[in-house]
């Protein structure tokens, strides 16, 4: 079993064997996907079967090999792809455990707020693909809490301001996985009106 990675939209072809259809008696694919669905796409005793009717197709290629073709990749097709094969001569086992690697940016918020009459500066990042990192200019109590939810996670950092501290510089900063980096900045402020400012890397 070896696994293998994707980006989302893209159009994937997995391979069984390096047989041609010429020397193949049947080939089959038996998919388990992440949403529990089970089913199974082939070719036997001349015929084509699809039971996962999801646009999933076996196809060949121009010298007769055979691949299962997924035309784009998205969440509900991650799962455990396992194909069987008898050609004649001999049969291939192929396992492959796919799943998407796209990054997903999560939502970004960011908040002053009052625990035990202390200010505490807050910085979320929401429902991204991978889990997004949060760091902060100054060190001092921090906690943070990952939560994740149908595949998607969520992040949550809080930094207690303490008295005296110098939070005229303070930011926050939400790194995330993506192939492009983008850098957003805003500020506010609370009632001292000093600036809490979050920088976005996404």
């Amino acid at each position: 079993m070896f696994s293998v990675s994707f980006i989302r939209g893209s159009e994937v072809n997995l391979t069984c064997s390096n047989k041609t259809w010429n020397d193949m008696i049947f080939v089959i694919w038996n998919i388990t996907l992440q949403t529990k669905k089970n089913c199974q796409i082939g070719y036997s005793n001349g015929k084509s079967v699809d039971f996962c009717k999801d646009g999933k197709s076996l196809r060949n290629t121009s010298s007769a090999l055979s691949y299962l073709h997924i035309s784009k990749f998205s969440d509900s097709d991650e799962g455990l792809y396992k194909c069987h094969s008898v050609y004649k001569g001999g049969i291939d086992h192929y396992s492959h455990l796919s799943c998407v690697v796209f990054p997903v940016p999560p939502s970004t918020s960011a908040w002053l707020d009052r625990k035990d009459n202390k200010m505490v500066a807050v910085c979320r990042a929401e429902r991204g693909k991978p889990a997004a990192s949060i760091t902060w200019s100054l060190t001092g109590n921090i906690s943070s809490k990952e939560t994740s939810s149908n595949g998607f996670f969520t992040v949550e950092s809080r930094l207690e301001l303490l008295e005296g501290m110098d939070t005229e510089n303070l930011s926050c900063v939400i790194r995330h996985q993506n192939s492009t980096e983008k850098i957003m900045s805003f500020a506010l402020k609370h009632e001292k009106g000093q600036a809490f400012a979050i920088r976005l890397h996404i």
